[in-house]
């Protein structure tokens, strides 16, 4: 018979203990990582107590669980309404879209940055929440391979399409990773709307000389497949 769910804790009476706990959550398990967070100190954090984090969400799995599901899924679908759009369209107006994925976020502030954080953390620290951002990693990939066989003029991907993905893929993840590390140092690259709205379009420009230099390469040379 399984335990009967702990009662509201006596002490947890202010209506928004639930998201306190969440933002808290947020912030130290993208800093921190999930197996160095621990309990008591994301109840300290949030001014609440363990039982608050029992009766909320069972365990400091269920916490992690929910952090991804109500604050990361909301806030990036938020952040990201630029996202590529579905149907044929010119592959630099795909791609303003893709990148708009990586610098739309930026410009909205320090929660969103620890959105990006915590799903890079969860890229390079993997817990079970990994099955699920693995999906949707592999499904903006297959997207985006789509339109690089489109762009290339080829019916099926090879080796080398793939290899072409990861690397314009790459350009965004190093924007989010670079900001991160110097911003402080650099901030005329980072700080403004303005700036990031450059990095796009430089992106976006860096992508398509990628894509000019694979059909290059294969105009000269068979595709090569592993």
């Amino acid at each position: 018979m399984p335990a009967p769910r702990p009662p509201p804790p006596s002490a947890e009476t202010v209506p928004d203990t639930r998201a306190r706990l969440l933002g808290c959550a947020l912030r130290l398990f993208s800093e921190l990582g999930f197996a160095r967070t621990s309990t008591r100190a994301l109840a300290e954090a949030a001014g609440a107590n363990l039982a608050a984090i029992r009766y909320y969400f069972g365990d400091k799995a269920g916490l992690y669980r929910a952090t991804f599901e109500e604050l990361c899924i909301v806030d990036a679908s938020a952040a990201t309404s630029s996202a590529p759009a579905a149907g044929p369209q010119p592959l630099a107006d795909w791609l303003a879209g893709y990148f708009a994925g990586f610098t739309e976020p930026l410009k909205q502030g320090e929660r969103m940055r620890q959105v990006l954080r915590l799903h890079i953390r969860e890229m390079l620290e993997p817990t079970e929440q990994s099955r699920t951002k693995r999906e949707r990693t592999a499904a903006l990939h297959a997207h985006l391979v789509g339109e690089l066989c489109r762009a290339l003029g080829l019916a099926q991907a090879d080796d080398d399409v793939h290899r072409l993905a990861i690397a314009i893929g790459g350009l965004g993840l190093q924007l989010v990773v670079a900001h991160e590390r110097l911003e402080t140092d650099l901030p005329g690259l980072f700080a403004a709307p303005a700036a990031l709205d450059a990095w796009r379009s430089r992106l976006v420009e860096f992508a398509l000389a990628l894509v000019q230099a694979e059909r290059q390469r294969r105009d000269g040379a068979p595709p090569h497949s592993s």
